[in-house]
């Protein structure tokens, strides 16, 4: 497989009316719901929701790992378990800090509120980023790859996710947040025994760095964040941190060195067998230590990002075990981001030192080709001969241009279509075809391209916590000359401050400010969150100013938040 197929006798049709790609039809026939029990004690739910739930039982009580997306869906995993097993729930256990949200469920079923729950020291840390700095883009990057506004049925409906099928199953919602913090970290290395059985950790960071290895050696089971049912990851089309290969290779070495009787993961249907799991988790391991391989290979020749990306291709054998397959990303993306990640994003390419400004350069491109009639005809043409590689850059030149007209857009969208139903990778098609609708009009994503504080998410942080994320909401244009340390007193939640100097705010304690603001931390918070202003405030006796208070309207009015101008 290479990434897409413009042949449409490639292209299929799904349950619900959607075109896709065959193979990418036929992978949900793998991540179909269904309780798998590998050996007597241990049970892993698949289909559920995006991620598995798994559960081992022991002499002293029963084991979860990981409770996916809601209290809903950890609800129905425990209800699928509870057929087979009263034993009482002991502890849960986070691979890693993407399913951990469904946890009250967990507490629920024990009957108790210390519930030991246990992860990486990390996993705080990670969701305080996800959900503060860059939530908008994150959230964004989640619509996008997974498809989370596809209509429900139709060409463009969702087929699945590659690594399950759904990223939050209809059948859960409304989707109720249920995530407990953890009441025990761990760094990797321990050996614990839980609910009288043995478990031994191991820090594997995989598509987060608080990614673990479980291993029950008594059961000779894994449960584990690594080998997924396809190609691994690197690079995730909605925008990640880099995922080094090299760490990769690391952990799923030790993952083949435990002989494993039973492999199960966050992800897809378990492996039982030695001998099987050796030899397909080997192949798995070195599809992605190819990819690393081949792409260094050819930096050192020389070459660049644009080149390798279409050099670079796994051997044929790799379609032939859904492990190793394109069902999730595509090879030629994890190239560019290995050599993105080794060597920084400029490759080499003259062209790419001082590029122009993307509206700037495709005006000119358009006019070099002879005009915008000329371009959309050449488009048409590659899009025609299943060109679509070319047809994508020529129709993206027209829409990058101010005076885009609908045509264009529709165009694109088109071109943006063809690619979703001939790729078997699920963020591809999710991608392209969320794209496509909001070129078409049919999808309105402004609400995640500006930063949207929720006074509930900012009543939960520590006031100097939260206002350390109003540092990526500096308007420079209006904070230049500006150098004024603000100190906030709030009654409800101590001191803090802001100091709002060289274009950029630093949070502080507030020790020091001459400037104050008297407010109730949670008026503040309703400000940041759009439900309040603070001129509001200050005309009701809410807040109280001191010192220089024009300065501080002034500093304060630099910050993207509407309600903290005048």
């Amino acid at each position: 497989m290479r990434s897409f197929d413009a042949d449409p006798a490639h292209v299929g049709t799904g349950p619900l009316g959607q075109k896709a790609h065959r193979r990418h039809i036929d992978h949900s026939g793998r991540l179909e719901r269904r309780l798998y029990a590998p050996r007597p004690g241990v049970w892993c739910l698949v289909g559920n929701g995006l991620s598995n739930q798994t559960f081992i039982e022991g002499p002293e009580g029963l084991i979860a790992i990981d409770t996916g997306e809601s209290e809903e869906e950890m609800r129905t995993a425990l209800a699928e378990v509870r057929a087979h097993t009263s034993a009482p729930l002991a502890a849960v256990l986070y691979s890693h800090f993407h399913y951990i949200g469904g946890t009250t469920a967990a507490l629920a079923d024990a009957g108790r509120a210390d519930l030991p729950i246990l992860g990486h020291e990390r996993i705080p840390l990670n969701l305080a980023r996800t959900s503060g700095e860059i939530a908008p883009a994150y959230s964004r990057g989640l619509i996008h790859q997974f498809g989370l506004r596809l209509p429900p049925e139709g060409p463009d409906a969702l087929v699945n996710e590659g690594l399950g099928l759904h990223f939050r199953n209809p059948e859960h919602a409304p989707f109720t947040p249920g995530h407990v913090p953890l009441t025990q970290t761990f760094r990797g290395g321990e050996r614990l025994t839980l609910a009288g059985i043995v478990v031994e950790i191991h820090h594997a960071p995989s598509d987060a760095d608080d990614s673990v290895t479980f291993w029950f050696p008594e059961l000779s089971t894994c449960v584990q964040n690594l080998v997924w049912p396809t190609l691994f990851n690197i690079f995730p089309i909605r925008g990640e941190e880099y995922r080094d290969p090299q760490v990769l290779l690391a952990g799923i070495d030790h993952i083949l060195s435990l002989g494993a009787e039973h492999l199960l993961g966050a992800h897809g249907p378990p492996i039982t067998g030695a001998a099987g799991i050796a030899a397909r988790v080997t192949r798995y391991r070195d599809s992605i230590q190819f990819l690393w391989d081949q792409t260094v290979r050819g930096l050192n020749r020389g070459k660049t990002a644009d080149a390798l990306a279409h050099e670079v291709r796994l051997p044929a054998a790799c379609d032939d075990d859904y492990l190793t397959s394109e069902f999730y990303g595509v090879a030629e993306h994890h190239v560019r981001q290995i050599a993105a990640g080794l060597r920084g994003w400029f490759d080499g390419e003259p062209g790419k030192l001082f590029v122009l400004p993307p509206a700037e350069r495709a005006r000119r491109l358009v006019e070099g080709f002879g005009g915008a009639g000329e371009v959309r005809a050449q488009a048409h043409a590659a899009q025609d001969a299943g060109d679509l590689r070319w047809a994508l850059e020529l129709a993206s030149w027209l829409v990058a241009r101010p005076e885009a007209e609908a045509a264009d857009r529709a165009q694109l969208a088109g071109v943006l279509r063809a690619i979703a139903q001939g790729t078997s990778a699920a963020n591809i098609r999710n991608w392209c075809l969320t794209r496509a609708l909001e070129l078409e009009g049919a999808l309105d994503l402004s609400r995640v391209a500006e930063h949207r504080l929720r006074p509930a998410q900012l009543a939960g942080r520590p006031p100097r916590e939260a206002l350390h994320l109003l540092r990526v909401m500096v308007d420079p244009a209006r904070a230049e000359g500006i150098d004024l340390h603000l100190g906030f007193d709030f009654p409800d939640a101590g001191a803090a401050g802001l100091h709002v100097r060289n274009s950029v705010s630093v949070a502080t304690d507030g020790a020091g400010a001459t400037t104050r603001l008297a407010v109730r931390w949670a008026d503040l918070a309703r400000v940041l969150g759009g439900q309040a202003r603070l001129s509001e405030l200050e005309a009701s006796g809410a807040l109280a100013i001191t010192g220089d208070a024009a300065g501080a309207r002034r500093a304060l009015a630099v910050f993207d938040p509407p309600g903290l101008g005048s």
